[in-house]
């Protein structure tokens, strides 16, 4: 039997204020309030066990901390006028936290309940903190706590530094005391800094830098002549999800980049424009990379929404695979720079290009979301086996399908898993099958695993 109440968190004497939204801000919101019924796909979620378990006093009052903290969770977004997005921190309030009561057997499943609950309904912006928590007790001590996040309030390397801080403040750390060790970026001075003549410079500078790229990129990638008119004739088809999880490929990325002098991330992206040129016809490739944009110390700590898309395009991709790799290391650093802006004002120049024909294809979508100070393999012990004992351990499922997005071929994530790297794939079935998708996925990961065993790293 499980009983349902309410209880409180209380925060006050936090930081207050009001200010423009950051790009980032203004980037998602407009993302997440066109979807709007459909919005609660973006919203972040933990689950988390709680070991020892403790009681629901110093849980709530862990996360009235963590509120403290971090300004993003207590912000507001209100919309102002025609081009404005203002957003509103307040210094006062309270959080409402659902609690679930039931045995410790009925645990996991009351947390997955109460988090599909809190997730699965949008955020109102406008009126409410882009944070919810749920509480699952058994016995008078909370085994689980259940976060849900609107994307507004942070991107995926906020939840881990968001995370990160949470485990710290359980352990009988501050506010204060975390924010005097580690400062971190705050949203309204994130603002404040956009809005500056230096932030308006490497505003244009992006925007510039987008449109250059996007007028010398391909029209089109995927030279499929049919494939317009299976678009055409099926606009209710379901983009089909892939997941290659690779043990082999965790071992193999990091021999190869220290063996060529480069990061795993650029590997990686290198080999899915060598492989995506290969299979398309198209022998460049431009993929929207989403980057995290925390490049300064403040800004690694920053519990909030920074990161955006760069525009990466890799030319003569197919013709050799090292070199493709080297290259995507000097055009990242390019593409990286560039990759915090005004998107509202970026959309309406780049829909100038469309309308002209002068655009390239700019539907192809890479997401390498692994935190740059956490590998594969920090919480887990290495695999011993040899890489050609490793590539049987590959494991390919189809988790689900998804509704077609705007300006989506395809969408590719890189994932950090116990003891494996895992590539998640979306794509549309008018460009590309399941078949293929399964041919770039192992592609990928034949072409990084070969090239380690070729350099004598087996």
């Amino acid at each position: 039997m499980t009983t349902v109440e309410e209880r409180t968190i209380t925060l006050d004497s936090a930081r207050a204020g009001t200010g423009p939204a950051t790009w980032g801000q203004r980037a998602i919101w407009g993302v997440v309030t066109r979807l709007g019924d459909d919005a609660p796909r973006y919203n972040l979620r933990l689950d988390l066990p709680l070991t020892p378990p403790r009681p629901a006093s110093r849980v709530l009052a862990d996360l009235a901390e963590l509120l403290r903290m971090h300004d993003s969770l207590h912000t507001r977004l209100l919309p102002d006028g025609e081009e404005g997005l203002e957003q509103v921190v307040d210094g006062a309030g309270e959080l409402l936290a659902e609690v679930r009561t039931c045995s410790a057997a009925e645990a996991p499943a009351a947390g997955e309940a109460l988090m599909e609950e809190l997730a699965g309904r949008p955020f109102d912006h406008a009126r409410e903190w882009p944070f919810r928590a749920g509480l699952v007790e058994c016995g008078g001590l909370v085994h689980r706590l259940v976060l849900a996040a609107s994307h507004t309030a942070m991107d995926l390397w906020g939840e881990g530094r968001m995370l990160r801080d949470l485990k710290l403040i359980e352990s009988g750390e501050t506010a204060e005391s975390l924010l005097r060790a580690r400062p971190a970026l705050q949203p309204l001075e994130a603002a404040a800094l956009q809005a500056s003549p230096l932030g308006r410079r490497r505003d244009e500078a992006a925007r510039r830098h987008w449109c250059e790229r996007l007028s010398a990129g391909p029209r089109r990638i995927f030279l499929d002549p049919a494939a317009p008119e299976r678009a055409v004739t099926d606009p209710g088809r379901l983009f089909p999800n892939a997941l290659l999880r690779s043990p082999a490929l965790a071992v193999a990325v990091e021999r190869v980049a220290a063996d060529l002098g480069v990061s795993d991330a650029a590997v990686l992206l290198g080999a899915a424009s060598h492989r995506l040129a290969r299979m398309s016809g198209s022998s460049d490739v431009l993929f929207q990379v989403v980057v995290s944009n925390r490049f300064q110390p403040a800004a690694s700590e920053s519990v909030s929404t920074m990161a955006q898309e760069a525009v990466f395009l890799l030319t003569d991709a197919d013709k050799d695979f090292e070199d493709a790799v080297r290259r995507t290391r000097s055009v990242s650093f390019s593409a990286f720079r560039h990759a915090g802006y005004d998107k509202w004002a970026l959309d309406r120049e780049v829909a100038r290009l469309v309308e002209r024909g002068e655009a390239a294809d700019h539907s192809c979508w890479w997401n390498d979301t692994r935190d740059p100070g956490i590998g594969p393999f920090d919480t887990v012990e290495r695999p011993r086996a040899a890489l050609g004992e490793l590539i049987g351990r590959t494991e390919l499922s189809w988790p689900t399908e998804f509704l077609p997005r705007a300006n989506v071929s395809v969408a590719v994530d890189v994932l950090t898993a116990p003891g494996a790297l895992e590539l998640c794939m979306t794509a549309d079935p008018a460009v590309l099958t399941r078949e293929g998708m399964e041919h770039f996925l192992r592609g990928v990961e034949e072409l990084i695993v070969a090239e380690a065993v070729t350099r004598g790293n087996a």
